[in-house]
């Protein structure tokens, strides 16, 4: 057994501890044995081991004058942890190597979308959304640019030819270019279940019918801003405090969660500074959604709000070079557009339209759907008997009673019973005529004229497979003011009618007008499954302002009532 000595440093080699590596051993006297051994310890792999020399052990270099000095002990010790260290370092860094050349091999979910629409890029079918050939796809791959790719298909409506997508819609030949109403709603249904913001936005010239009455099924509990668009095309002259007021009654009437109502124009701008503040003060981290019935102006809309953020905001001003694309045909856009227009969290997000099938968007033939489109400001056509000398006391004939008035192809109104005074005045877009004929002849008159004098439908070929007019409706319609509009009776997707019972313009002087029946019988005729409307007159043009009347409201429907800008 080998002995064991006392090792004692002598007084001239004692060292300063704070120049010596730490160690996990305690300083107390060493006891070793005198033979050499070989102590190995595992530093920083199981690979790597490193041999730890004792302060007291003299090493195999020699013994007694020709062991090496405590200097010598300390140089090696040194130069041994930093070799331990580098190859330590080499095998962390050949671990990186490894993870990274490891990555190219998983494969990723997400799919690049063409910036336009939102649909899915591809390659195989050229006639489909999101079509782009195969070398441009490559070639933007390869640069990693896919996110600044626009589809065939949106680069022909960006030319003006009318190419739509989206099921519903006549005369489109369908297979793979075809995308069903329930499919882009699908994409949706999410946002019920997460915190965002909702924009939600309503067409001025179709508001009961783009409004979305089930839009709850979609945004759930989630706070909603109100964006009414496109009142650059409401008549000169109209007071936007009382269509504000008129839009606010009605929205408080469906009982969402509107935090506030704002009246917009994506042409002038008009609005648009209200709603970027709105957002920037609601949003709160959050993502931004934008929702809306197809063709109600949300990619115009979007493009107007990220020209007038661009100035203040540059994520905004970089958002602007790829925005989404917007035309006349509905369901332009057939994915989520996500848009880095914020500094802070929370992004902006475009959304395909909902397609609603009762508005008359869904019935005609897509080459049609620029005619729906009304392109500048409404002027109300109305339809009244000419008087003699402007008074009501010289009526030549009973009135519209017997009549039967077309609005294109689209609408049939029979005017069952009104009074001589009576006016109809038609809002809507201009390529639609109004022709009037006596009501026992309007079957003979449609059947005749449909796809000629009678559209949409355009050409006679297109005419012979219109289904026809087949919903009607009889209204009874009551009012007690001659001095203001009886009601709208308004068409989905189209316009409305304004009904006065007696016109503006007319001086009444018959005193037997305040014992008259105030009852007027209209029947309205529209294809399957066009919805019609009836509902309180918003005010239009200077007349509007004279007759509009403000609801007196409590404190309480004051502060839960939501405020309008514009």
């Amino acid at each position: 057994m080998a002995s064991l000595s006392s090792l004692s440093f002598p007084q001239h080699l004692t060292i300063s501890a704070s120049k010596l590596p730490k160690t996990h051993t305690k300083p107390t006297l060493i006891l070793c044995r005198s033979t050499t051994q070989e102590q190995h310890y595992d530093r920083h792999t199981a690979s790597v081991s490193e041999t730890h020399f004792s302060d007291s052990v003299t090493g195999p270099d020699g013994t007694g004058p020709a062991a090496p000095t405590r200097g010598q002990r300390f140089l090696e010790r040194h130069r041994s942890l930093e070799a331990a260290k580098l190859v330590a370092e080499d095998n962390s860094k050949s671990k990186k190597k490894k993870a990274k050349k490891e990555k190219p091999l998983k494969v990723s979910t997400a799919v690049a979308s063409c910036y336009g629409c939102g649909a899915p890029l591809q390659t195989s079918y050229s006639d489909a959304p999101g079509y782009v050939d195969s070398q441009t796809y490559e070639l933007k791959r390869k640069h990693r640019q896919l996110r600044t790719v626009l589809c065939g298909r949106c680069r022909l409506l960006s030319h003006g030819h009318m190419t739509t997508a989206v099921g519903g819609n006549g005369g489109y030949p369908g297979g793979k270019q075809f995308v069903t109403a329930e499919q882009l709603r699908e994409k949706l249904s999410h946002l019920r279940h997460k915190k965002v913001l909702i924009l939600k936005l309503v067409d001025i010239v179709d508001f009961n019918g783009s409004f979305l009455a089930r839009v709850r099924d979609l945004a759930g509990a989630n706070p909603i801003i109100l964006v009414v668009t496109k009142v650059d095309l409401l008549p000169k002259g109209t007071d936007l405090n009382c269509v504000g007021d008129w839009v606010v009654e009605a929205t408080t009437k469906k009982k969402l969660n509107v935090l506030s109502v704002h009246l917009t124009s994506a042409k002038s701008l008009v609005g648009i500074v209200e709603v970027a503040s709105e957002i920037q003060k609601e949003k709160k981290g959050r993502d931004v959604y934008i929702l809306g019935a197809a063709n109600v102006g949300k990619s115009a809309f979007i493009n107007a709000l990220l020209k007038m953020m661009a100035q203040k905001d540059p994520a905004a001003a970089a958002a602007e070079k790829y925005k989404p694309l917007q035309s006349a045909v509905p369901g332009t856009t057939l994915g989520p557009i996500q848009i880095n227009a914020f500094l802070g969290g929370g992004k902006l997000y475009d959304t395909p339209g909902v397609h609603l099938h009762h508005r008359q968007a869904a019935v005609v033939h897509s080459d049609d759907l620029p005619v729906l489109a009304p392109q500048s400001r409404l002027r109300g056509h109305s339809v009244v008997v000419t008087l003699d000398n402007g008074t009501a006391n010289k009526v030549k004939s009973n009135g519209l009673n017997g009549f039967s008035i077309f609005w294109g192809g689209l609408v049939r109104i029979d005017i069952i019973k009104v009074l001589p005074e009576t006016c109809l005045t038609f809002y809507g877009p201009k390529a639609l005529q109004i022709h009037m004929v006596p009501m026992d002849k309007a079957d003979e008159f449609y059947q005749k004229e449909l796809g000629v004098l009678l559209v949409p439908p355009t050409r006679k070929e297109r005419a012979d497979d219109w289904r026809g007019l087949e919903i009607e409706r009889q209204l009874h319609i009551s009012f007690k003011d001659v001095e203001r509009p009886a009601c709208d009776v308004a068409i989905s997707g189209l316009g409305w009618i304004s009904i006065e019972p007696v016109r503006k313009s007319i001086k009444i002087s018959d005193p037997n007008l305040e014992e008259t029946d105030k009852e007027l019988h209209l029947t309205v005729h529209v294809p399957k499954p066009v919805e019609i409307f009836v509902r309180p007159p918003i005010p239009m043009a200077k007349t509007g302002a004279e007759w509009y009347q403000y609801r007196e409201l409590t404190e309480k429907e004051e502060e839960a009532r939501p405020k309008c800008y514009f």
